[in-house]
């Protein structure tokens, strides 16, 4: 294959997610079977701006794609925003001759992509790492599939000690914009409700079906938080619920940054290993540059980065009506 592109970088920004080092090791691989340098760029963005980059070999990415993180570490930079910032960056990839980039990361990590592709002559592909699954184009993004699996684990243990104990639990995952961790992860393991920020969440008719349930003698409860639900996360729903309901045993538990690590699934790992080798085949080929490559229907799906950086995933109001049943 023919290419313009000889050497290309790869990082890692913005919230960590498992599956990260599979990515990396693809594209890193890919890139050497093809004949190109590839060079890891370490911190994100801000390892571009302080010139933080080095030249990776095969031997760089062994033994990783069982690891959860990031070799290459991980930051957010407010620097890469400006303009200064980014033509900083911009001298330090061409003084190495990278002229492609492979950016794993969020919606955040895109829009600064999206900017330096527009303002310099380095095409970008975008690979969808993030946890919360919250980006078109895709139909699963890397992370979220371990991500729900530790949430479901989690949940499993403290449904035992809630049985054992006739306790409701409210229980809070991660998704400050998205619910698709405590969906998935609600549905998994049989949760009475599961409050998200996508629906307005009556609050006085969560009550009513646990009241409802209580007289069925029904004392077993979860209910799934994602952190970001308008209402407020899993403190502010147990208040709410014991202001109404002063006599319910309830306990609530954060589960907070465990949903990050950990060992990649392994759906997060043929994810990631396969949208690494497609981000190096479309830099190498240059028909589908400074675009998002995702999974649609099993088949590789591609989105500009100007559009993937607008749109979100939404979430189907039915899967809330099949809570509802599932639970009564």
């Amino acid at each position: 294959m023919e290419s313009k592109v000889s050497k290309i970088g790869v990082l890692t920004s913005g919230g960590d997610a498992p599956g990260m080092n599979a990515a990396i090791r693809a594209v890193v691989r890919t890139g050497i079977y093809y004949g190109l340098d590839v060079f890891g760029i370490m911190r994100g963005y801000t390892g571009m701006i302080e010139n933080d980059i080095f030249r990776m070999e095969s031997k760089s990415v062994a033994n990783i794609i069982q690891r959860g993180g990031t070799i290459l570490k991980t930051a957010r930079c407010k620097e890469f925003f400006e303009p200064e910032g980014r033509k900083k960056a911009y001298e330090n990839l061409k003084r190495l001759g990278i002229n492609g980039l492979v950016v794993i990361g969020g919606d955040g990590s895109f829009r600064g992509a999206q900017k330096f592709s527009t303002e310099f002559d380095i095409p970008c592909i975008g690979l969808p790492g993030t946890i919360d699954k919250d980006m078109a184009g895709t139909d699963f993004t890397i992370g979220f599939d371990t991500a729900v699996n530790t949430a479901i684990s989690a949940i499993d243990k403290i449904r035992d000690t809630a049985d054992a104990h006739d306790r409701l639990f409210i229980i809070e995952v991660m998704g400050r914009d998205s619910g698709y961790i405590a969906l998935h992860s609600g549905i998994g393991t049989g949760a009475e409700n599961i409050l998200i920020p996508e629906y307005k969440t009556n609050i006085e008719e969560v009550v009513e079906r646990l009241q409802e349930k209580e007289k069925r003698k029904k004392l077993v409860n979860l209910l799934v938080v994602a952190e970001g639900d308008e209402f407020g996360g899993a403190n502010e729903v147990a208040k709410a619920i014991k202001a109404r309901m002063p006599n319910a045993d309830i306990k609530v538990c954060i589960l907070g940054h465990i949903q990050r690590g950990g060992a990649p699934s392994s759906i997060d790992r043929l994810i990631a290993s396969r949208l690494g080798y497609a981000a190096v085949e479309c830099l190498i080929k240059g028909d589908k540059v400074n675009t998002m490559i995702g999974v649609v229907n099993n088949h590789l799906h591609y989105t500009p980065l100007n559009e993937a950086v607008k749109e979100t995933q939404t979430i189907d109001p039915e899967w809330l009506k099949i809570v509802k049943i599932l639970a009564s």
